[in-house]
């Protein structure tokens, strides 16, 4: 069954643009053209996604993302923004949102986010499990609140993803293709040290002893896994 795909966008040529190109990849494609709108569509009738952009007329693409979640609505947003300043980004995932995209986005990154997201809701063993615990490490996904020992460590938009994967999919072994695929929404850099990077930076900050890493662990010649 094709994966339906709800809109909430406010300029007419770009809804056009990803309402046809959505369409062309066989999605069922509904629009709105405020908040209101799209959060009485959003709450009417079951979406495998949201396109959600953050400048809305009427309720903000942000407000109409937390009354989503507070109502208990899992579904998958794609957030769509203007701002390019990593805080609006931390913003709208500590919203609720799942990924963003910064406007002018290429189509084809705009596809992969999708393919993405409808993947991971369809694969992943408990999507609507709102924190994860491991050992001193604990993720709230609805607040994208970490804490380490009870103290709170603070983590970039892109940081926080890249966790909440691993912790969606414990003591399993991920490539580094994998997670830029479903991370990052690539498929044609499979030699950027993009995903190094980040975990190297999330070790620092989650990491007791670096030397010896307790929660992301190498695995040679193959990639990652977060011990659970």
């Amino acid at each position: 069954m094709a994966a339906k795909i709800l809109i909430i966008e406010d300029e007419p040529g770009l809804v056009t643009t990803l309402r046809d190109r959505l369409r062309k990849q066989g999605y069922v494609v509904t629009a709105a053209r405020d908040g209101e709108t799209g959060l009485e569509l959003a709450q009417r009738e079951p979406v495998d996604l949201i396109l959600l952009d953050l400048m809305l007329p009427g309720q903000s693409g942000l407000t109409v993302c937390e009354k989503l979640r507070k109502a208990g609505s899992t579904t998958p947003i794609l957030m769509l923004t203007a701002r390019r300043q990593t805080k609006d980004k931390v913003a709208g995932l500590k919203a609720g949102g799942d990924d963003y995209l910064t406007k002018p986005f290429q189509m084809s990154e705009l596809l992969a986010r999708v393919e993405a997201l409808l993947r991971r809701a369809a694969t992943s063993p408990d999507m609507s499990q709102a924190r994860h615990q491991f050992g001193s490490i604990a993720i709230d996904i609805r607040s994208t609140e970490v804490t380490r020992d009870g103290e709170t460590v603070p983590l970039s938009a892109k940081e926080f993803q890249l966790l909440r994967y691993f912790a969606e999919h414990p003591n399993v072994t991920l490539s580094r293709e994998e997670l830029l695929r479903e991370v990052w929404g690539y498929s044609d850099r499979p030699s950027t040290r993009t995903v190094d990077v980040h975990v190297a930076w999330l070790r620092q900050k989650l990491e007791p002893d670096l030397k010896n890493p307790q929660f992301i662990l190498t695995v040679v010649g193959f990639g990652y896994k977060f011990a659970g």
